[in-house]
């Protein structure tokens, strides 16, 4: 699962209160704080783990959302490659290569990821609660929100997706696959540029939980 700098995704709107605050927070307020209007763009850093791979696989490049209906991420290395997700349609385009197209009836975790990154930009509970059983955790200044699947087939692959964020910022999303698998961590907006450096596993692990920054 895969779960974007200029106009940000994930980073605080312009004006918004940076003071910080010890409130607890809830699923409605972490979901109100980072829901972002369309267009809208983020940086990201994604971390795959496997036991077939001696190191972490990176990748980086970014998100974008040019309108409601419409998801693009763009890979730009280690390799070059664009995915547009639209109209139930996934078309995957690399240099010197023919776009391909699909279904996305045909890898419905891919339809599942628009559909759930497009309810948290609205900050859209209903529709994620319909899929998730949502708990918070933290303050508004450094929060975290874990997502367990409600679908029993969902839930044979996936333990659990967790955001962790500061304030209106949506940091890092990690996804638990069932099993022993490393989580799948991406990065997004100022942790994306935390770690634009950093190779160690751990710091990485540090940067997405908020743990570090450089």
């Amino acid at each position: 699962m895969w779960m974007l700098v200029s106009a940000t995704l994930c980073a605080a709107p312009a004006g918004a209160n940076l003071v910080e605050t010890v409130t607890a927070v809830d699923p409605a307020w972490i979901l109100k704080a980072i829901a972002r209007p369309v267009p809208a763009s983020t940086p990201f850093v994604e971390v795959r783990g496997s036991k077939l791979l001696k190191t972490p696989l990176r990748l980086s490049g970014q998100y974008l959302r040019p309108d409601a209906d419409t998801l693009v991420r763009e890979v730009r290395a280690p390799y070059a490659e664009t995915t547009t997700l639209r109209a139930g349609e996934a078309t995957i385009a690399r240099a010197g290569q023919a776009p391909r197209k699909f279904a996305l009836s045909r890898v419905p975790e891919l339809a599942g990821f628009q559909s759930n990154f497009a309810a948290l930009l609205d900050g859209d509970r209903a529709r994620l609660e319909q899929h998730y059983t949502l708990a918070a955790q933290g303050t508004r200044q450094r929060w975290n929100l874990t997502m367990a699947p409600r679908d029993a087939a969902l839930a044979k692959r996936v333990q659990s997706i967790a955001l962790y964020g500061r304030g209106s910022e949506l940091r890092c999303i990690e996804t638990r696959m069932v099993g022993s698998a490393p989580p799948q961590r991406t990065l997004l907006a100022g942790a994306a540029m935390d770690a634009a450096n950093v190779a160690d596993a751990a710091a990485l692990e540090g940067i997405c939980h908020g743990d570090a920054t450089r």
